[in-house]
């Protein structure tokens, strides 16, 4: 029988499950909007993605794994540090094993790309890969060997939520996040963050995508603001690479599709980094959208 897993990726505008063969093959993947606010419906609206799953594959019981913008307290079991803060404070995983009536692992979604890429991605081949979320949030995860990293604490790897490296104190304070504090990366160099950069020069509400494009056909404020996002970048990965100096660094989410980073990004971190120098690879995620969703199938061992 051709082996089978479950992944699911509880992000913050859609929940997506996949089916994987045991050769990686994508045998059925699906997304609803998120539902928001309500603890309760997001348990069974993922129950009924994952019966969706087995009933293409024909099987029951196979295994899942579950990617969460957050992550689950070794001593409580609870979620905690969740951009989606309907989920903080619950026993998401116990919850989950209950109504699914299996073992159901949960760990945080940029650990899920971290292994998802290093498996079978833009990082096969290294051993030790850092890898960040751009999106409508900014977490990071790691992966060893393509096992993730978790860490004592749960959270290993994780980025969004330190101060932007060598930034003004006057612009940190200007910017408050979502767990409390100021000055977070993750309101600098998420969607989000770049959004509210441009909003913050011009008064004007766009996309990512928007402001992309105004910056790729010149316009003064885009480019402005998309030049600073890319230093920020920089910066933000130089501390990484001062600390871990990983033998790779993946991108993923939808900032991580501006292909200027790739072309920019690289040049800038040398003069961060310490000592001048940097030859770490950075690249884009191989499986898109779908990296986080993969990985969290690749949390669990493998069914016959």
């Amino acid at each position: 029988m051709t082996q089978r897993r479950i992944g699911i990726d509880l992000g913050g505008t859609k929940t997506e499950v996949i089916l994987l063969g045991g050769d990686s093959e994508t045998l059925f993947r699906t997304r609803i909007p998120t539902v928001r606010d309500d603890y309760s419906a997001t348990i069974e609206s993922i129950a009924g993605l994952v019966e969706q799953a087995e009933a293409q594959a024909g099987l029951e019981a196979l295994p899942v794994g579950v990617g969460i913008p957050g992550s689950v307290s070794r001593k409580t079991g609870l979620v905690k540090n969740a951009n989606s803060t309907w989920l903080n404070g619950k026993p998401l995983q116990a919850d989950l094993s209950k109504r699914l009536k299996r073992e159901v692992k949960v760990t945080n979604d940029a650990n899920c790309l971290a292994v998802s890429e290093a498996t079978d991605g833009a990082a096969v081949g290294y051993e030790y890969t850092f890898a960040a979320i751009l999106g409508t949030g900014c977490g990071a995860g790691l992966a060893h060997r393509a096992e993730a990293v978790v860490g004592p604490n749960g959270v290993a790897g994780e980025w969004g939520h330190n101060p932007l490296p060598w930034t003004s104190e006057t612009e940190l304070q200007s910017r408050q996040c979502y767990c409390g504090r100021f000055g977070c990366q993750e309101t600098f160099l998420s969607g989000t963050g770049l959004c509210l950069s441009y909003r913050r020069l011009t008064g004007e509400a766009l996309t990512g995508h928007e402001i992309a494009e105004r910056a790729g056909a010149g316009e003064r404020a885009a480019v402005a603001v998309v030049n600073d996002y890319l230093d920020g970048l920089a910066r933000g990965l130089a501390a990484v690479i001062n600390v871990l100096d990983p033998d790779v660094i993946v991108l993923g989410g939808g900032v991580s599709n501006m292909a200027v980073i790739y072309e920019r990004v690289p040049a800038l971190l040398p003069n961060y980094v310490f000592g001048g120098e940097c030859d770490t690879p950075l690249v884009r995620a191989v499986h898109g959208d779908s990296s986080g969703v993969r990985g969290a199938a690749w949390l669990n061992p493998i069914k016959n």
